[in-house]
């Protein structure tokens, strides 16, 4: 397929005859031919255009506890691709090459939203995700997809920051049905100063999900040592998330390393990670992960009343399966929250690229 600019909705033009995407919270401000800070939406004579329709930086078939999602269809394999660029400036990215780059040859694998929905099938995936960088910022192709997809019985899965205005976000979230969002802090300060960014937006997003869709979503937070990592900022995210969002959304603590324009810093210890899931467990969360570190306690799932062992976890390979055909504990019989087939999935650690060429 040829690539083309793809016309986009979320933009109005200004009094000064620049245009304004109004996307997401950055309101990128751009006279024709300027990029906003997300580098693949543009500003053209006709409004703000999309440059990385039916592009991807790969196709790539993950185990879906990479994403990471553990309480939606566990051990199922998900086709997985992104694009280019972002719209937040975290100085830690942990996929910097391809979230902050700014050539097109990072996109080299085209697929028409059809293609991604037959390639899907084919190999038998569970899923969709928009992963790798933020689908919010190629939100026109991600819906396509997740529409073609859903005519498959193929479900999507978005891995996202959250970072999007009110009326974008209904729009992309209505075609979606599993999300992690990452929540990278819980403190304004690190978002504007490391991210470039504001905590605010990102609740809002958090707020919509549980209150008004029927989306299934996962937190997660990488700790970064003396960053975001403290016991007051992590009793308080905990709270919040009891609060407003309720005890069962699953929350993933994962450990930074370094790289992009924090590489001084040291790895996140495993200490700091159980750390983490102890004060969100003893705030009353049912469902707390350790992830980016050999820790099969911290990985597996375990029955919020009971305690006892419901999913096995050896890294992305599921060992053991406690539940019932309806998602109950085989222990005590409470129900585990999420989305799930009634028997483990047998994807395992597996990690395959697809060659998209063949479904042309």
């Amino acid at each position: 397929m040829k690539p083309i600019d793809h016309p986009t909705r979320y933009w109005h033009r200004l009094e000064d005859g620049r245009v304004q995407c109004d996307l997401c919270p950055r309101l990128c401000k751009m006279r024709v031919g300027q990029r906003g800070l997300c580098f693949i939406r543009r500003a053209s004579e006709t409004g703000v255009v999309l440059t990385s329709y039916g592009r991807s930086s790969g196709f790539v078939i993950d185990p879906i506890e990479k994403k990471p999602l553990n309480h939606f269809y566990p051990g199922s394999s998900v086709l997985s691709f992104g694009t280019a660029g972002c719209n937040l400036t975290c100085k830690f990215c942990q996929n910097w090459d391809i979230s902050k780059a700014t050539e097109m040859d990072r996109m080299q694998s085209q697929a028409t939203p059809q293609m991604v929905a037959e390639a899907a099938k084919a190999y038998s995936c569970r899923s969709v995700a928009y992963t790798y960088n933020d689908p919010v910022i190629f939100l026109e192709y991600a819906v396509d997809v997740a529409r073609a997809c859903r005519q498959e019985g193929i479900r999507s899965v978005a891995v996202t920051a959250g970072y999007i205005q009110e009326e974008a976000r209904e729009t992309f979230f209505r075609y979606m049905d599993a999300a992690n969002i990452d929540l990278k802090s819980f403190s304004d300060n690190f978002y504007h100063q490391l991210c470039g960014g504001h905590l605010q937006p990102v609740l809002d997003t958090l707020l919509y999900l549980k209150q008004q869709t029927e989306v299934w979503f996962e937190l997660t937070t990488l700790l970064i040592p003396g960053e975001n990592d403290s016991v007051e900022e992590l009793e308080a995210m905990s709270q919040w998330i009891i609060d407003h969002l309720g005890a069962d959304v699953p929350l993933h603590f994962t450990a930074f390393h370094p790289d992009y324009k924090m590489v001084t810093l040291p790895r996140t210890p495993l200490d700091t990670l159980t750390r983490a899931r102890e004060i969100a467990l003893r705030r009353g969360l049912h469902y707390v992960y350790t992830g980016n570190v050999e820790d099969q306690s911290g990985g597996s799932s375990y029955c919020h009343q009971c305690g006892g062992l419901l999913i096995a976890r050896d890294g992305y390979t599921l060992s053991s399966w406690n539940l019932t055909a309806e998602g109950g504990c085989t222990h005590c019989g409470t129900l585990c929250a999420g989305l799930f087939d009634g028997q483990a999935g047998s994807w395992g650690a597996k990690r395959f690229r697809v060659d998209m060429s063949q479904f042309r």
